[in-house]
């Protein structure tokens, strides 16, 4: 996540940076580094904030499931976490899926597949 993404879900949120601060659990200076893009947003915050992003009302009404969208067969489906947890809408959340035929390494790996996925580029 970017500066400029950062900036965008407080905007979303309506939060001052003392209050995105609060909500992050982190500090204010932090959330002014994130916004200047002095320091990069750790793993656990972008993934916080694109959660958050995605319970707000009215975000993913009518968005299909990821195996719908990816269009997966049925074996990867079946070992894939996002079916058997019944959250195709929230996939890029939860780590060891199955994108691409693949289980990524790592966080970073999986969100340079995410960020090019309806499913996750729709709460941006």
């Amino acid at each position: 996540m970017d500066s400029k993404e950062f900036a965008y879900a407080r905007q979303k949120f309506n939060k001052t940076q003392k209050e995105m601060a609060e909500l992050l659990g982190t500090s204010l200076k932090a959330v002014h580094s994130y916004e200047q893009g002095w320091r990069s947003v750790p793993a656990h915050a972008e993934r916080q904030l694109f959660f958050l992003l995605s319970r707000m009302s009215g975000l993913n009404k009518g968005q299909k499931s990821c195996w719908v969208i990816k269009k997966c067969p049925s074996e990867l489906r079946k070992q894939c976490p996002a079916w058997e947890f019944h959250a195709g809408k929230l996939c890029w959340f939860i780590n060891g899926t199955i994108c691409e035929g693949t289980v990524q390494k790592n966080w970073q790996e999986k969100m340079k597949i995410c960020r090019t996925c309806e499913v996750l580029s729709s709460l941006l």
